[in-house]
């Protein structure tokens, strides 16, 4: 298998990180079935950039039982549950106590896609299983039991190095989050990046 993404990997700050995120692998491994890996290619990513970020959940300083792990060194796991029936999965960036993070918001599914389709009953299509933050989630069944796991020496979540380096910006498009309008002038940062036609991304425009 590649190598795993290391420390100093997610030793940077948010916008470079997200942008070398793309075209890595995240694998989920579960106990049940076996030890089974569950894995896809990140196609699409949000760089959260912390306490002056009005659109990040440590804006303004804010530490919670919640978003703890965010505070914690890069290369770990921020997961929060939301709208009280979907989990999303943020990577740490930087260093501790320096509270910023890549959301990742859509994979392209590349193994045992059969059983993610059993935990996410309402995909119909391959392009539909993981194009989203919750519903990658839901197909690699990661929730909060998995917040604030190390990404470098966890057993159970990481990310895999595919590319020794990143991909070149012409096969990157930039556009601004989704579904932050909430946070006024930060609403329309360009700080989201996918890989440009990829059909797995949320939402290409």
């Amino acid at each position: 298998m590649p190598p795993r993404l290391t420390k100093t990997f997610y030793h940077r700050n948010p916008i470079p990180l997200a942008r070398a995120l793309l075209g890595q692998r995240l694998v989920r491994i579960l106990d049940h079935p076996n030890n089974t890996r569950l894995a896809g290619t990140i196609v699409e990513v949000e760089a959260y950039l912390g306490v002056k970020d009005k659109a990040a959940h440590t804006f303004g300083n804010r530490r919670t039982p919640r978003n703890e792990s965010m505070w914690q060194d890069g290369g770990h796991a921020y997961i929060y549950f939301t709208y009280g029936m979907h989990h999303c999965m943020n990577v740490v960036a930087s260093v501790a106590d320096h509270p910023v993070a890549v959301l990742i918001r859509a994979l392209e599914p590349t193994e045992n896609i059969d059983l993610m389709y059993q935990h996410r009953k309402a995909a119909r299509r391959d392009t539909d299983l993981c194009s989203g933050p919750a519903k990658l989630c839901q197909a690699l069944n990661i929730d909060r039991t998995l917040d604030g796991h190390d990404l470098v020496k966890g057993q159970s979540l990481f990310i895999e190095r595919i590319r020794k380096t990143p991909l070149p910006t012409s096969r990157i498009t930039t556009a601004p989050r989704v579904g932050v309008s909430y946070a006024q002038e930060w609403a329309d940062k360009p700080l989201r990046f996918y890989i440009t036609d990829n059909p797995h991304v949320s939402k290409p425009k």
